[in-house]
């Protein structure tokens, strides 16, 4: 019999084969009776500065005829493996999915799992391509409009994240990490608390993966961008391609994700897919030394090698003129760069990445405030698209703050509170390069009083944060999509029938592993039909 053995803690300068002795004395048995013992999570706790420790999840077998008098609280019988899909019948027409972000990939391996093959439509280019694409974007600032960091093959998490940590509490997501893992990603994403591939390792399991779709009887059209969802009689018949070709199917996953703008501002135009405006957050990226990050938060312990460069997270709720907002840390990124995430022509966005050895000079995570419905109005944006107009607004005014080429404008965490331009931002990982202004021109003033609250109230629980090493870089923008593609309990469009709106751009899903989730279920969804 296995079991599952939780919290069993390790001091830094404790060894590995204390684990087996530890769940032997949980279990009521001793060591010589573990037939097996397997590590499957260890989680950091650095919340006692100066003395961090590793939790542990094990896997224990027992030897033959030898079992636990009883069960603790914090031990469990290990589930069985869940069983394989069913195979349904496939469809007369192949099912179209549009975009190879997260959503788009697993919602074809889950109709692959299933026996239903997909044709995967993606306006960028594959993702080893890809890369040359955003190399130039970084070195020089030339944006090609059709292959960057947010469009091509993997979606935007491909060069801008390479996380898989996840808010959400379901069970596929054991699924996603698993599928990364075998297409190549470290095996080390199977055990870790907040599983990390990186960008570097990240674009090569998204190309296994999508050899392995093929391989099934998956397509997958690079560079064909879809100009609109066909539809006859209330239900979904296809896509137009921009050039002028239609593809027919009675079935279309929509996941294009959170910058496909052209696509919202079709359906906002004709009417035929209910489309909304969606809160989401906007701000700027913090960039810190690492250096300066591990000592706040190991504190005297900093320098053990056995640590890895030191992340956060923060959160604060603070009324600002009558209104509570959420003010947080988003993406944090430990030995990362700051990266440029345009998708447009003299509209200007940041965001960050990390590689797997996250061994950069500087730490950099998103500094963001929510915002509503109520404040695109504000700000005279209404309609379907007031979110997106709301977006692309502070997009175009951080250009023109920067001045141009995708400069992002920065200044010091300390000039920003106090609204002068005193000293120079210095030192950075974000190219084309930054240009210092005074970021108190971006954004409504009860925006910019909340993300100032924040800041001091982060500093008060990270002494330090408020420094001349941190600045602010303009602007972080695309936190998630501005809009919801409105969907039914059935997973489909209330609008139109057979169209399946999917992951983070349909405003669903926030990150690679909910976004992945998200596919799985409309996959699931869609077998169900076919069963």
């Amino acid at each position: 019999m296995a079991y599952r053995v939780n919290n069993i803690g390790l001091w830094l300068d404790e060894p590995e084969e204390l684990l087996g002795q530890r769940a032997a004395e949980k279990l009521g048995v001793t060591r010589a009776d573990l037939a097996s013992v397997r590590v499957v999570r260890a989680v950091l706790d650095a919340r006692k500065k100066g003395s961090p420790r590793y939790i542990y999840t094990l896997e224990v077998e027992l030897a033959p005829g030898r079992a636990p008098q009883r069960l603790p609280p914090d031990i469990s019988e290990t589930p069985p493996p869940p069983e394989p899909p069913r195979r349904v019948k496939e469809p007369e027409r192949m099912p179209l999915i549009i975009g190879t972000g997260p959503a788009g990939l697993f919602a074809a391996l889950g109709l692959l799992e299933r026996g239903v093959r997909t044709i995967l439509i993606e306006r960028g280019r594959e993702v080893v391509s890809r890369r040359k694409d955003v190399a130039k974007l970084m070195r020089d600032g030339s944006l090609d409009p059709e292959s960057n960091m947010n469009f091509g093959e993997g979606g935007a998490g491909a060069y801008t994240d390479g996380k898989l940590s996840t808010r959400i509490n379901h069970p596929m997501v054991r699924k996603v990490i698993e599928t990364f893992a075998r297409c190549g990603a470290p095996d080390h994403i199977l055990i870790e608390g907040k599983p990390h591939i990186g960008s570097d390792l990240l674009p090569g399991a998204v190309a296994t993966l999508r050899d392995e779709l093929i391989a099934g009887g998956c397509q997958v059209l690079f560079e064909h961008k879809v100009e609109d969802v066909l539809y006859r009689d209330g239900r979904v018949a296809g896509v137009k391609l921009t050039d002028g070709r239609t593809l027919e199917s009675d079935r279309v996953v929509l996941a294009p994700g959170n910058s496909a703008r052209e696509l919202y501002e079709r359906f906002a135009a004709d009417g035929r897919v209910v489309i909304e405006p969606k809160p989401f957050a906007l701000g700027f990226r913090a960039e810190h030394p690492q250096g300066l990050i591990n000592s706040i938060q190991y504190g005297s312990a900093a320098k053990n090698p056995r640590l890895p460069p030191a992340d956060y997270k923060l959160a604060e709720n603070l009324e600002v003129d009558g209104e509570v907002r959420g003010i947080y840390s988003f993406c944090m990124c430990p030995g990362g760069i700051v990266v440029p995430t345009p998708t447009e022509d003299g509209l200007q966005c940041t965001n960050g990445m990390s590689n797997s050895r996250r061994n950069a000079k500087y730490a950099n995570a998103g500094i963001v405030v929510t915002v509503s419905v109520q404040d695109f109005e504000r700000e005279g944006f209404t309609g379907p698209l007031a979110g997106l107009e709301f977006q692309r607004h502070w997009e175009g005014k951080a250009y023109e703050l920067g001045g141009g080429k995708f400069f992002a404008p920065a200044q010091t965490i300390p000039d920003y509170l106090a609204g002068r331009l005193k000293k120079e931002p210095g030192g950075t990982s974000y190219r084309p390069g930054l240009a210092h202004a005074d970021l108190n021109k971006l954004f409504p003033p009860r925006l910019t009083q909340s993300l100032k609250q924040a800041l001091k109230a982060f500093d008060r629980k990270m002494r330090g944060f408020i420094s001349d090493e941190g600045k602010l870089i303009g602007i972080e923008s695309r936190t998630s999509s501005p809009v919801r593609i409105t969907r039914g309990e059935d997973m489909q469009s209330v609008s139109m029938r057979g169209l399946y709106p999917a992951g983070e751009g349909c405003g669903y899903a926030g990150g690679i592993v909910s976004s992945a989730i998200d596919g799985l279920r409309v996959a699931e969804q869609i077998a169900s039909e076919l069963a």
